[in-house]
Order: C-alpha cells, then structure tokens, then sequence
C-alpha cells in the first residue's frame, strides 16, 4: 500500500487543477440540467394541458383513417315503397359501376338480404322490419310505427336516435335505419378501380383478358390501337386521376430544383461579399447578413403566401419562394463556410502575384467546394418535401391536390395514394442526392 504524504498530495493537485478544484458548473452541471428538463418537461404539461388533450383526444378517428387509406367502401340504399317492394339505389359514382349487381345482395319478393361480411354480418330487410345480424346475435328493428324502434335490449353497437338507428359492423362496415330507407356501408380491401374507371371498356375485366385484348384482340376503338386506349384510359382515370396526379408530382420536383438552383447562383457570389476574411468590408459584410437573416426568417409558407398574392397560384409562385428563402440559408451557409477556410494556401498564392479571381480558384474553392456541394444537395432534397406543403396554399404541384383530396374527408385512399408517391420521391431523392455528393466529393459509400 502506497502512503501519499502532503507535500506530494499539494504537487498532485497544482499539476491536475482541473480534477481537483472543479467549479460549480463542472460539478452540477448535469445535476441541475437533468433537473431543468425534468421542470420544464412538467411546465409543458401543464400549458398544453396534456391530461384534458389526451382524455378528449378522438382517438377513434386514427382507425377510421387508418382504414380508409387501406379500403373503399359501397354504400347501397334499399327504400321501402309503399306497395311493400323495396328499391335498390347505388351512389351516382359507385365504384361498382352505374349498373351494379353485386352478389352481396340478394333480393327477393318483399325483401333483401346483404351480407355485409359473409354470414357473420348481415343485414334483412322488409316492410316492417330490419334485422342486424352481427357480434353473434340478431337485432330485429321495427319499422311499423313509422319510427325504427330496436325490439329488445339495445346492444352496445347500436346507437338509437330519435328517426335513426346505427349499427357499427367494425370495419365490415355500417347500417343506417330510417322508417323508409336503409343503407348500407360494406368495406373491402384495396383501392378500387385504380387501373380502369368504371367508364373504361376495360373495366371489371380479367387481367389475362385484359393483357389479350391489348396484344391481339379486336379493335375496342377504331380510331386507335387497344393499348394506346388503355393507357389512354389509365392516364385519364376519373377516379384517381393519374395524370393529374403525375403532372402535380412532377411540378413539385421541378419548383424544388429550380428554387434550389436559383437560390444557389444567388447566393454563392454574394457569400464572397459576405464573408468578413474575402471582403474586409464589416459595413458590407453586417448589411449581406443581415440580408440573409431576412430572408430566411420568413418561413416559405409565408413567402409562397405573398407571391400567390402577386403572380397567383401556380408553379410560378412555389419556385419563387424556394428561391427566396434558399437565397438567404444557402447564402448563410456559404459565407460561414467561407470564413471557416484555412488563409495559408490563398495566401501562398496571393504571394505569388495571382489575380484575386485566381486566388480565390485555387485558394478558397478546393476547400469550399464540399461544403457547397454537401449543403446545395441536401437543400435540394429538403425543397422537395418543402414544394408539396407550400403546394397547399396555392402554390402549384402535388401538395394542393393532396389538401383538396383531405378537404372532401372522403377520399382517404386517394390521400394515401399521393402520400406513397412522395415519400417514393424523397426516398429516391434522398439515395442520388446521396450518391452525387459522395461522387463529387471522392468519397466511397457503405
């Protein structure tokens, strides 16, 4: 066992201050931040009042969205006449076409059968009477009185009004009873119709007559082929609207490039001026920041907002807004990196008798291009995503027929359907985005 005696202990201590004569901050500094995020943790809780969010959040939605996206639904509705026959009655734009006659429903002299998920969720309905079947029981709903009354106990998925009674089915679907009419939602999978609308001479046809019909059937049209009418039919499909969809889609990729672009042209030479050790000029220097600062406090939401106003909703008005607040990050971006330059080679040269264009050629650039490179690319793949919100407030491309697809809160699937395309996009966007920096830059991926 060593014995330390004073005078060794006092030379340890003079030679390693830092150990032994800590300040305040070293000692409690992750005491008292761990302390200040746990206060301000309880702060938030309290000024968004977490508890009475949560307990009056309609989480029930999240469902109901959730299988919307996935999902189409068929909404028959059966109206009792008063000879006691009940008519069929589809939506104007069913997906089942405008003469449906789905095998779901069975109709018969003086009532209707719909099986609404098999055996296990069905729906009878005549003159007098409705009957529910589901959950393992039948709930027969009187209709006589001239008010659907539910005969017996009320189950828990029923709710009764005053002139109606709903029946949640769970995701099969739902039933609406009035006195003189019942409909039906029935839910399936998938999205319908997403190749051919029900206009399409293709539509409700096999694949493999599909594929024959365009290969070496007969002319559907006489005035083109079979497969110039089928893409014809897909790109102009009423119900998802490809080609609007596309053309939008692609709006968005052109106002992200050349906002970028724009913004970058803009920016580089002004960055030089910015740059305190380029242009040793502080007065320049604080106004181009201050410039800069401008421009890119004002969110481009905003700035799509006035430039709506100014040349209207359009493409026009997305790519400006890019263009405005890239000028100002990018512009931040180059001037920081700029001044963060080793001076010893742009010196070197400067003694040398170069031009200053020279100087800054092979002085500053070699050491700049990377941050240029790496900030302009990742800028670029971060407006892609910016286009399609800025899109919502009129500024062209994907994201404002993405908001009028949300606004109907009925056409989920088709919400579902521009989301996947976006994120396709970015992904893509993200993987060359990654890979020309990494070509650029002499660097290998992994």
């Amino acid at each position: 066992m060593t014995v330390i005696d004073a005078n060794r202990m006092h030379e340890i201590e003079a030679r390693y201050p830092e150990y032994f004569h800590r300040s305040f901050r070293q000692r409690f500094g992750g005491l008292l931040a761990v302390i200040a995020t746990l206060l301000y943790g309880m702060y938030a809780v309290w000024f968004f009042d977490l508890p009475k969010l949560l307990a009056e959040a309609h989480w029930e939605r999240v469902g109901i969205y959730m299988s919307q996206w996935v999902s189409y639904d068929v909404q028959p509705e059966f109206r009792i006449q008063d000879d006691g026959s009940i008519e069929t009655r589809y939506p104007r734009f069913s997906p089942l076409g405008d003469d449906p006659h789905p095998d779901w429903v069975k109709n018969e002299p003086g009532s209707v059968t719909v099986f609404v998920s098999g055996m296990n969720r069905t729906v009878v309905v005549t003159k007098a009477m409705t009957t529910v079947t589901a959950h393992g029981i039948s709930v027969p709903v009187d209709l006589s009185s001239g008010q659907p009354k539910v005969v017996g106990e009320v189950p828990s998925w029923m709710t009764v009004y005053d002139d109606n009674v709903l029946a949640d089915l769970g995701f099969a679907g739902d039933v609406s009873i009035a006195s003189d009419r019942v409909k039906v939602r029935k839910r399936f999978l998938g999205w319908a119709n997403f190749v051919f609308d029900t206009h399409s001479p293709f539509f409700d046809k096999p694949a493999g007559e599909v594929a024959s019909l365009i290969v070496s059937g007969p002319r559907l049209d006489p005035s083109q082929s079979n497969l110039s009418l089928a893409f014809d039919n897909i790109w102009n499909n009423s119900a998802w609207q490809h080609g609007d969809v596309w053309t939008k889609l692609f709006q968005t990729i052109v106002m992200a490039f050349l906002g970028t672009l724009l913004g970058s042209l803009a920016a580089f030479p002004l960055a030089f001026l910015a740059a305190r050790n380029i242009t040793p000029n502080r007065f320049l220097n604080q106004i181009l920041k201050r410039f800069f600062d401008f421009l890119r406090s004002v969110d481009m939401l905003i700035w799509a907002l006035f430039l709506t106003r100014a040349f209207g909703p359009g493409p026009l008005a997305g790519s400006g807004a890019i263009f405005l607040t890239e000028t100002g990050t990018l512009g931040k971006l180059y001037s920081e990196g700029l001044e963060n330059i080793d001076n010893k080679p742009r010196e070197g040269i400067k003694s040398t008798g170069a031009s200053t264009m020279l100087v800054h050629r092979y002085g500053v650039m070699p050491q700049i291009v990377p941050v240029i490179v790496s900030q302009t690319l990742y800028q670029w793949e971060s407006n892609v995503r910016g286009a399609t919100i800025i899109g919502a407030v009129g500024a062209g491309g994907i994201g404002l027929k993405l908001w009028e697809a949300m606004r109907t809160n009925s056409n989920w699937e088709n919400v579902a359907y521009m989301v996947i395309l976006i994120l396709i996009v970015v992904f893509l966007f993200d993987m060359a985005s990654n890979a020309l920096r990494h070509r650029l830059m002499g660097t290998k991926t992994h």
